[in-house]
């Protein structure tokens, strides 16, 4: 019987990768972290080629960018990526299989992987409207996601409940709209905690939180839910909505009836302004405003929206809907974004069709 000769990763190897190739030496890091988190110690990083090493490129015959494929035999691992992304992957498997006890050196039986994602799009959801976390427990979900393989970030940024990032047109949205009076009770007791609540990200700290994804090859998609789910925003800026107020930020959840007054003149440059700072926060080609669940009671007895109707031969309150959904989607289009969104505005309202259509 042949004897298998494992690699044996000890503080005497090194991890080699391009000369100059200042995007491999991050990743290069990354493996370097992960290799510290077992053993306690940092392995050295050269251009020269040698045994007992992790060899990192990029190789171009493997079609899929986020593909990798590495050997190990007794001299080392040599890992190889269809992009950057393919060899940071790569990476995230090496870390898998490496003891989450601390060791002082770490052993990999030989084999040969060829691996690629099925999936372009694979993601995660965090909401922060309804319950905040931190700059740093946001980067502990990434980390997270990393570790998983995982590609793209949808972050639910704004709610009834709570307006968790900074406009700085409009700084009531953070000053109120943040916080919360109280919160539903978690503890499986009915009712509320009587805790006033609250947080927002600062642009510095969107910043932050978004290289940190781009650097974990993660693309972040922010949510700013529009034209429902939005009495965080009426409790700032009460003239945008249809009854003029008072509000305040929801304390319970489901379907609140306060939505934007899309007959008043004010709304549309008030989601220009906001959507124009956010867009300019997220390099995504994405931005998700919601659009889901909207009561339309206020608009049926509206005066500026019956106006809207009457101006435009609507018919039903739902086509404002779509009136409003068309005129985000041409602001975000026109700054070079897709406007993305929940299955509900994914119906086409028109005054001549006798039921609601399904757009294709």
């Amino acid at each position: 019987v042949k004897q298998v000769t494992p690699f044996v990763l000890d503080k005497h190897t090194s991890i080699v990768i391009p000369t100059g190739d200042s995007e491999m030496e991050r990743i290069a890091g990354f493996l370097n972290n992960y290799v510290c988190e077992c053993t306690g110690y940092q392995l050295p990083i050269s251009s020269q080629a040698a045994e007992n090493s992790i060899i990192l490129s990029i190789d171009t015959t493997i079609k899929n960018p986020e593909g990798y494929r590495f050997s190990v035999n007794s001299n080392g691992i040599t890992l190889a990526g269809g992009s950057y992304a393919g060899v940071f992957y790569g990476v995230q498997t090496l870390r898998k299989a490496s003891p989450l006890e601390a060791c002082d050196k770490i052993v990999f039986n030989p084999t040969e992987i060829d691996d690629y994602p099925r999936l372009s799009y694979r993601g995660m959801h965090l909401d922060v409207g309804r319950h905040f976390f931190t700059v740093e427990q946001v980067k502990q979900y990434l980390d997270l996601m990393a570790l998983h393989n995982l590609n793209v970030f949808h972050w639910h940024l704004t709610d009834d409940q709570g307006w968790r990032i900074e406009i700085k047109k409009y700084p009531l949205l953070t000053e109120i709209g943040s916080k919360r009076k109280e919160s539903v009770r978690t503890d499986g007791v009915k009712g509320t905690d009587g805790k006033p609540y609250g947080g927002f990200y600062t642009q510095e700290d969107i910043r932050e939180i978004v290289q940190y994804a781009a650097d974990r090859y993660i693309e972040v998609i922010p949510e700013i839910d529009l034209p429902g789910h939005i009495k965080s925003a009426l409790a700032a800026y009460p003239e945008l909505g249809c009854t003029g107020g008072p509000y305040e930020t929801a304390v319970e959840y489901g379907v609140h009836k306060d939505v934007l007054c899309i007959g008043s003149d004010k709304t549309l440059p008030f989601v220009k302004d906001v959507l124009a700072e956010v867009m300019q926060l997220f390099p995504s080609k994405y931005i998700h405003i919601g659009g889901d669940e909207v009561e339309m009671e206020y608009w049926e007895n509206c005066r500026r929206c019956t106006g809207l109707m009457k101006e435009k031969h609507f018919e039903k309150p739902a086509e404002v809907q779509n009136y409003f959904i068309h005129r985000v989607s041409e602001l975000v289009e026109a700054a070079g974004k897709k406007m993305g969104g929940w299955s509900e505005i994914c119906l086409l309202y028109t005054s001549d069709a006798a039921d609601d259509t399904p757009c294709v």
